[in-house]
């Protein structure tokens, strides 16, 4: 029954079209939405708020968000005699996370199949309310009025996920709670939790204190960072999600990504040498030592005192990114595969993920890690492997029983950034820029109960950039909160987008619909005090004609103005005010932003040089011009990090352009950081290119890669050409 109501409500989706979209202002998309003529509820002093008593939590919640800006402490109050009243269906609404609500002027009454669906319906009803609702300053003098709506809604996914790293840089509580509230504003409801990685332990242990004292910190003196979480921050952070429905899952990586752990107790690595925590992002090779009985008891140790912090179903073991060298080497190792009857280094993980997979179902717990975890070797418990790099390849998970949830680095990694515009803030570059249309892009498969193998999409925000460098950490003696605002920018609106995705069927989405309901969504953004990356305005229509290039320009938030320039200079915020059409005699003379405020607003729209006649060469690396060339044969480095986004075979193209001169090249390497991968000598081409075809086998995600190639100008400088990458 619940399979065909599902069915039902997906069938009348897809059949409520356009019409329900155009009308609807709420980000996710709801199942239905009607406007009716029911007249608005106008919210008073008065007003009370009724629940069951299995949703006070949420009424309260409601109370404390409505009390904010209208200065209001409403009644609230156990049973279903109120004007907004909160009440358990679990018949008349029968998918868990589901809701019902009705407005009229008579009141608000939500009927919920559990607390979670309350607690959408809540978020639904504010999202039908001007934007301030949001907020934490009281308007005075308003009038707060709720618009009568008929709305049944329920998610197609149940895994609407968001990971935040915070081995890598320790946000504090705060920011983590901030994190929870965004999420559950649009309906997301797993939180995984990355607070384990080689560059900081970040989870109080009562048994292995070492873990905190010694593994939550890097650097010394006043360059010491780092932090961690007790255990009674735990408990508040998983208490404060679980009013808003959000599923806190721990994560605990290994046996790879543990060199916090090893520098606090080097006995748990194969070598017992002693470390110090990283400061620079880089994936050690020291793991977790499985042929050491005394380790593994450490690990069993690590889980028991997780899964008495956290009631998640779900434990998140890691298992990406292992380097076997040391278990190669280790005699403890090899002799635990002679007792196992293992042949190869590489099944010793997929021994360890099962070992790991009985305790954990012997506490009613079930394992999911990154897709390594069922990609070596068979497990025997079913486990959810997310997918973090194609989306086709949770096709493997499907043949042993297992689940999979998307979360490509190719749509839904948000340290890479949302353009190649120059002004972006630092980021991630190992893959190309995740734009706001392609994470809603997503490929993700409707769910259906029983059936389905894929169960949702999870967004990750990696904190690698923190530990290049100093420029995005936080100087605490002046309190500011760069980092949130950094991490922020990153996630939103992008965060929005992928809600969208994971809760609406695939064919009621529509990137022009979604966009045109995000314009409101950035004024609630606002009100909450969330950063997030204003977009550039959008291009209506780009004529050319024999008096030059016309551009019709429109906003895409709310309320926004755009400013503009017509010399090619980067436009202000006191730049002329746009207001019709502009023309201008070149493309790259027009440049605009979007201004939400003085202090907010966009990278410039502008047009870039046409490289289509050159897309057989792969993708442009770097460019050299005359004060770039040098006289003599020199080294000249160029960054390459995402050209080279993986393993296999490589060609790098120099392509001359103009000049009177000749660029003259030698000997190429290919550096990873500054370890020399690869090198190749020139291949002159027929057609006056140059190429240079090397093959790569070491790479690591996260880590910079450059091309470093012996060059001079033949005769003078009078040179200029483009570098292009392109793999086979």
């Amino acid at each position: 029954m619940k399979k065909l109501l599902l069915s039902l409500a997906c069938a009348l989706t897809l059949t409520a079209g356009a019409q329900q979209a155009a009308e609807c202002p709420i980000v996710p998309l709801p199942l239905h939405y009607a406007a009716t003529d029911g007249g608005a509820y106008r919210l008073t002093a008065k007003t009370v708020i009724a629940a069951d008593a299995a949703l006070m939590p949420q009424a309260r919640y409601l109370a404390e968000t409505l009390a904010e800006p209208t200065g209001w402490d409403l009644t609230v109050r156990e049973g279903r005699r109120g004007d907004i009243v909160i009440a358990m269906d679990t018949v008349g609404v029968p998918q868990a996370e589901g809701y019902r609500l009705s407005v009229s002027r008579r009141g608000v009454r939500i009927a919920a199949h559990d607390a979670a669906g309350a607690f959408y319906a809540v978020q639904s009803m504010l999202q039908t309310m001007p934007a301030d609702i949001h907020g934490s300053r009281r308007i005075a003098g308003a009038t707060w009025t709720i618009p009568a709506v008929e709305m049944e809604d329920a998610p197609c996914h149940p895994w609407r996920g968001f990971m935040l790293d915070a081995a890598r840089y320790y946000y504090d509580k705060a920011f983590v709670k901030k994190c929870i509230d965004m999420m559950a504003m649009y309906k997301m409801n797993k939180l995984q939790f990355h607070f384990i990685d080689d560059c900081g332990w970040r989870l109080e242990s009562k048994k292995y204190p070492r873990l905190t004292e010694v593994g939550a910190w890097a650097g010394k003196g006043e360059r010491r960072i780092g932090g961690y979480y007790t255990q009674d921050d735990i408990r508040d952070i998983v208490a404060y999600a679980a009013v808003r429905g959000v599923d806190v899952v721990p994560e605990i990586e290994f046996p790879a990504h543990l060199l916090s752990a090893v520098v606090a107790y080097p006995w748990i690595s194969c070598t017992g040498r002693q470390h110090e925590v990283p400061e620079q992002h880089f994936i050690s090779r020291d793991i977790l030592c499985v042929g050491n009985d005394s380790a593994m008891q450490f690990l069993r140790d690590i889980l028991d005192e997780t899964i008495s912090l956290f009631p998640s179903r779900y434990i998140n073991i890691g298992g990406d990114e292992a380097v076997y060298t040391r278990w190669e080497q280790c005699p403890k190792c090899q002799a635990r595969m002679k007792r196992e009857g293992l042949t190869k280094t590489s099944q010793l993980q997929g021994w360890l993920t099962n070992q790991v997979a009985a305790w954990m179902k012997e506490k009613g717990r079930t394992i999911m890690g990154w897709e390594e975890i069922v990609m070596r070797g068979k497990v025997n418990e079913q486990a959810v492997a997310v997918m973090w790099h194609q989306p086709a390849d949770s096709a493997h998970v499907v043949n042993d029983g297992h689940l999979a949830v998307i979360s490509s680095c190719y749509y839904n990694y948000f340290d890479f950034p949302e353009s190649s515009t120059p002004g972006e803030p630092q980021h991630a570059t190992w893959c190309p820029p995740i734009p706001l249309k392609k994470v809603y892009e997503t490929p993700l498969p409707d769910y259906t109960p029983g059936r389905s193998h894929v169960i949702g999409t999870q967004a990750c925000l990696w904190s690698d950039q923190f530990i290049h460098g100093r420029a995005l950490q936080e100087l605490a003696p002046i309190n500011e909160n760069r980092s949130e605002n950094y991490v922020e920018y990153f996630i939103f609106p992008r965060l929005v987008a992928l809600s969208e995705v994971a809760w609406t069927p695939q064919g009621a989405r529509r990137y022009a619909d979604f966009r045109q309901r995000m314009a409101a969504q950035y004024a609630r953004l606002d009100a909450k005090g969330c950063n997030y990356r204003v977009p550039e305005p959008e291009v209506v229509r780009c004529d050319e004609s024999a008096a030059g290039v016309t551009y019709t320009l429109a906003p895409n938030v709310e309320g926004a103005e755009i400013r503009y320039t017509t010399d090619g200079t980067w436009p202000t915020v006191h730049s002329p005010r746009y207001t019709e059409p502009v023309t201008v005699a070149r493309k790259s003379d027009f440049l605009a932003i979007q201004v939400v405020s003085p202090t907010h607003y966009s990278l410039p729209l502008l047009t870039r040089p046409d490289y289509s006649a050159y897309k057989a060469y792969g993708t442009l690396t770097a460019e050299w011009a005359p004060l770039t060339v040098q006289p003599t044969p020199s080294p000249w480095r160029m960054e390459c990090t995402g050209k080279v986004g993986s393993n296999g075979r490589y060609t790098v193209t120099f392509i001359p352009q103009r000049g009177a001169n000749r660029l003259a090249l030698g000997a190429m390497r290919v550096l990873k950081r500054d370890e020399c991968v690869a090198t190749a000598e020139p291949l002159p081409q027929a057609d006056g290119t140059t190429a240079y075809t090397f093959d790569v086998s070491a790479f690591e995600a996260g880590t910079p890669f450059y091309l470093e190639v012996i060059a001079s100008g033949d005769g003078g400088n009078d040179t200029a050409g483009l570098v292009f990458v392109r793999k086979h």
